[in-house]
């Protein structure tokens, strides 16, 4: 049996503005912000439920049917469920199948490959959930090349690639990129300073430590196992 399960890590894409918490705001607190198990997956739960709230009303939300989809692939990262992250798997492929110039949604397909790689070694992450090294990374070229100047996707993309590969050659030009990106959400900024964190251990050539803090600084990476 596969002791270790994953989702997306790869990340909430959202904006947080000074209102009544949506539910990708709250995805983004619990990716972040969390230190247990038990907060994380209240707090995914809760955004479930809005996403499927507006799912009723509007089937076909694109909004909501990524929030959905990134709960599902957050619980499963949390749960270690496999029913869980092929689902979510499924549904950020149909995501990305529908809007193939959609950076977010080529972000989280990069996230939940590169994630699942990561977490379980190469070889059981594709022969248990599909997931591939090179799917992943040719989504977050597409993501970053899509996304404008935002900092978030080559931030995300240097802290992703750092994951699999310490010394991986484009990560720093990503990570000099993000410091470089506009912010317009409090996402951007996040990940803006995280790319400036990372910048540390990577220009100082130390992989085990750029690694390593990468790992910590995607969702969850600070949640007590």
């Amino acid at each position: 049996m596969i002791k270790q399960m994953t989702g997306l890590c790869a990340v909430a894409l959202i904006a947080m503005p000074a209102v009544a918490a949506t539910p990708r705001d709250i995805l983004t607190n619990a990716a972040f912000n969390a230190r247990d198990k038990a907060t994380a997956l209240a707090q995914v739960a809760q955004a479930e439920a809005g996403a499927n709230a507006t799912l009723a009303r509007t089937p076909g939300d694109r909004e909501a049917q990524l929030t959905k989809a990134m709960a599902i692939g957050y619980r499963a990262k949390l749960t270690k469920s496999r029913a869980d992250a092929v689902a979510a798997r499924d549904r950020f492929n149909a995501l990305a199948a529908a809007n193939p110039r959609d950076p977010e949604a080529q972000a989280v397909v990069a996230g939940w490959n590169i994630d699942a790689v990561t977490t379980l070694g190469g070889f059981i992450a594709s022969t248990a959930l599909g997931a591939k090294k090179a799917t992943g990374l040719a989504a977050l070229d597409r993501s970053v090349a899509l996304a404008g100047n935002r900092a978030m996707f080559p931030g995300l993309a240097a802290l992703l690639r750092l994951t699999l590969d310490g010394a991986d050659p484009k990560a720093r030009g990503l990570a000099e990129a993000a410091t470089r990106g506009a912010t317009p959400t409090a996402l951007d900024r996040v990940i803006q300073r995280s790319a400036t964190a990372i910048l540390v251990p990577v220009r100082a050539g130390n992989a085990k430590a750029a690694q390593a803090m990468a790992k910590q600084l995607l969702p969850f990476g600070r949640v007590a196992k």
